[in-house]
């Protein structure tokens, strides 16, 4: 056999056409089209992740209800800013709202820690470390006390709970369709990031964190089956879930030589800052209350984040309407340096209580106030851009280098914002700076950084 033909004929699946074209080159040369190694992405690999992504669209939307059942009860909250509602009702409701979302978190976590301690509900962990297998009672059940005590005002991610459960479903349809260890694991990471996508109408980002942090490949083989399985999460989203930005009505910001510089300043600034808080996140992480700490650990916490909300209603929840005012260029110096300082410590001890949710839009709501303000400082010295389009510089290189991973980081930003085309070349250089800084200084992700620790082997 000609030895160029060799390697064609072992590529799994083989390709229909077996002759080479004129050049007599292989097709799989090209390094992210190679063959798909021990995940096969045959019949019944394509079936599952077809029923991935249904069902995570469907409970995706089924979580933002029970989210959106909270926050009603909660604050009165209906539509458009949740931020506005909190601060809307009193200052002692605010307070007694996180009180009752600290007992009902204590009670359910420690319920659920104690009874299915030995079910699996950690997708990172799962993926990384384990054959991507999670207990499908124990996720729904964690994700349904998350999104309850985040609608209460608990400060920290909603996001965490959708990309769980998108991953639990991964998991149950691998085992169900018998699929090997490694299907089930790239089907669970499609499924992961199809939560993430459903929820904030991010297909592309969605697919982009599948491969880039979750399974951390960017081949064809990985980056197919996510576009197929987040695209059709978020069409089912959509049967309740709004179509459009989950950041809207921001301008689109024009490119100046003034932002550009700033790129060049806010990604050193933002890389220090990611390293901080990625580092408060994982210390958080591994001294988080447990057992029956979490009936005192909560309540107390909670308490102490209510009494800042009785000044700062910002820092209720994920973050995301914080994020919203400074994509829109809105707030003072003073405002955006209190809730830059403030929205991390407040995420980390909430963790710390023993609480369970996502940090995503804590970090990139961060980034966005951080952003926001080093650009009013900026444009004392160098006048040319506006406050919005410095916030979503921030943004993008927070997230980026918070997950490291900077193309994620980019995608979910402009995708989010339906916004950044006219600056992309500013996000990206400051998004690559703060990424390149946090590797070379920390390495931690903020995923990383919440892996508990090993158990024996």
């Amino acid at each position: 056999m000609d030895k160029r033909e060799g390697s064609e004929r072992q590529r799994v699946p083989q390709p229909l056409i077996k002759k080479r074209i004129a050049s007599g080159r292989g097709a799989t040369e090209q390094p992210n089209a190679t063959g798909d190694e021990h995940a096969a992405l045959n019949g019944p690999f394509w079936i599952a992740l077809v029923l991935t992504g249904v069902l995570t669209g469907g409970l995706g939307a089924f979580l933002m209800w029970v989210l959106y059942l909270a926050e009603n009860a909660a604050f009165n909250y209906h539509s458009g800013s949740y931020q506005a509602a909190v601060a809307a009702v009193s200052g002692e409701r605010r307070v007694i709202s996180l009180v009752l979302a600290s007992l009902l978190g204590s009670l359910g976590w420690y319920l659920i820690r104690r009874f299915m301690k030995n079910r699996r509900a950690e997708i990172d962990d799962a993926l990384w470390r384990g054959d991507g297998n999670l207990s499908f009672s124990r996720s729904i059940l964690t994700s349904l006390v998350s999104e309850l005590v985040i609608g209460m005002g608990a400060s920290i991610g909603r996001e965490a709970a959708p990309k769980l459960m998108g991953g639990a479903s991964g998991s149950v349809f691998g085992r169900w369709l018998g699929l090997s260890p490694a299907q089930v694991r790239l089907l669970v990471a499609c499924g992961g990031g199809a939560g993430l996508a459903a929820v904030y109408n991010v297909p592309l980002g969605g697919a982009l964190f599948t491969a880039e942090v979750l399974y951390g490949s960017l081949s064809l083989p990985v980056v197919a089956p996510a576009l197929v399985c987040t695209g059709l999460a978020t069409f089912v989203g959509w049967l309740y879930l709004p179509g459009g930005a989950t950041y809207a009505d921001i301008r689109d910001y024009h490119f100046s030589a003034s932002i550009m510089a700033f790129s060049l300043v806010a990604g050193l600034v933002v890389g220090l800052v990611a390293v901080v808080y990625v580092r408060a996140v994982g210390w958080a992480s591994h001294h988080r209350a447990s057992g029956v700490h979490l009936f005192w650990a909560m309540p107390l916490t909670f308490l102490g984040v209510g009494a800042l909300g009785i000044w700062y209603p910002q820092l209720f929840g994920n973050g995301k309407d914080m994020a919203h005012q400074a994509f829109l260029g809105v707030g003072g110096a003073g405002l955006l340096f209190a809730l830059f300082a403030l929205k991390p410590l407040v995420t980390s001890f909430t963790l710390a209580s023993g609480a369970a949710g996502g940090v995503f839009t804590p970090f990139l709501s961060t980034g966005a106030v951080l952003g926001g303000w080093l650009g009013l400082v900026w444009v004392h010295v160098w006048p040319g851009s506006s406050v919005g389009a410095y916030a979503l510089v921030g943004a993008a290189a927070m997230i980026g280098a918070s997950m490291q991973a900077p193309l994620a980081g980019l995608a979910l930003v402009m995708e989010m914002t339906h916004s950044g085309l006219n600056i992309m070349v500013p996000m990206i250089v400051a998004t690559a700076i703060a990424t390149m800084f946090v590797r070379y200084v920390d390495g931690y992700s903020m995923y990383s950084a919440r892996l508990p620790q090993r158990e024996p082997e």
